[in-house]
């Protein structure tokens, strides 16, 4: 299988589901993300080289009930009134598209989206950064980082997917979750 079992596209979606069991809870999540009827494999996080990063409306088209999807996934349940819960998908990408890339899954409590996004992208980029032997100082903030990445001309581009969701105040089961879905075609 070799190759072929290298993606060509990759799409970021994500979703919240509330409900009083948490099964359904996480159900509902797959729903609002777009992903429920498919047979979902979580993987590790390498965005492969040569993929191309689409759309979340152009990726569900590829996507066939029943059929076997790869993907990461970041997923985060509470059922505590009023908690708020994240999760994050992380994507950084090298220059050199030849090579891959590294995507992180980052789950909170009392996190805004923008706070476990910045997390997640943050993740992946050192991943990545580590890989191309990108000099950075790992105290630095984000911010700082960021600026060493774009002068070093390796990572082109950093991404997140994050959802977040305040617990129901009912105390129903509350389930977010981000993924980055792999495509073969």
């Amino acid at each position: 299988m070799g190759k072929d079992m290298v993606p060509k596209k990759l799409f970021l979606t994500k979703g919240v589901g509330k409900h009083k069991e948490r099964l359904s809870s996480f159900e509902l999540a797959l729903r609002d993300a777009g992903i429920a009827a498919q047979n979902l494999v979580r993987v590790s996080s390498i965005f492969p080289p040569n993929c191309k990063l689409i759309s979340r409306k152009e990726g569900l088209q590829y996507l066939h009930p029943g059929e076997v999807v790869f993907a990461v996934i970041a997923e985060n349940s509470t059922r505590e009134p009023h908690r708020l819960v994240a999760s994050s998908i992380g994507v950084a990408l090298p220059a050199d598209r030849s090579t891959y890339g590294y995507l992180s899954e980052h789950h909170s409590f009392g996190e805004t989206d923008d706070q476990a996004g910045d997390y997640a992208e943050e993740l992946a980029a050192e991943m990545l950064a580590t890989t191309l032997n990108v000099d950075f100082d790992p105290d630095r903030s984000w911010d700082e980082k960021k600026e060493i990445y774009r002068i070093s001309n390796k990572i082109v581009r950093t991404a997140n997917v994050t959802q977040s969701a305040v617990g129901d105040k009912r105390g129903l089961w509350t389930t977010v979750i981000a993924s980055a879905v792999l495509i073969f075609q």
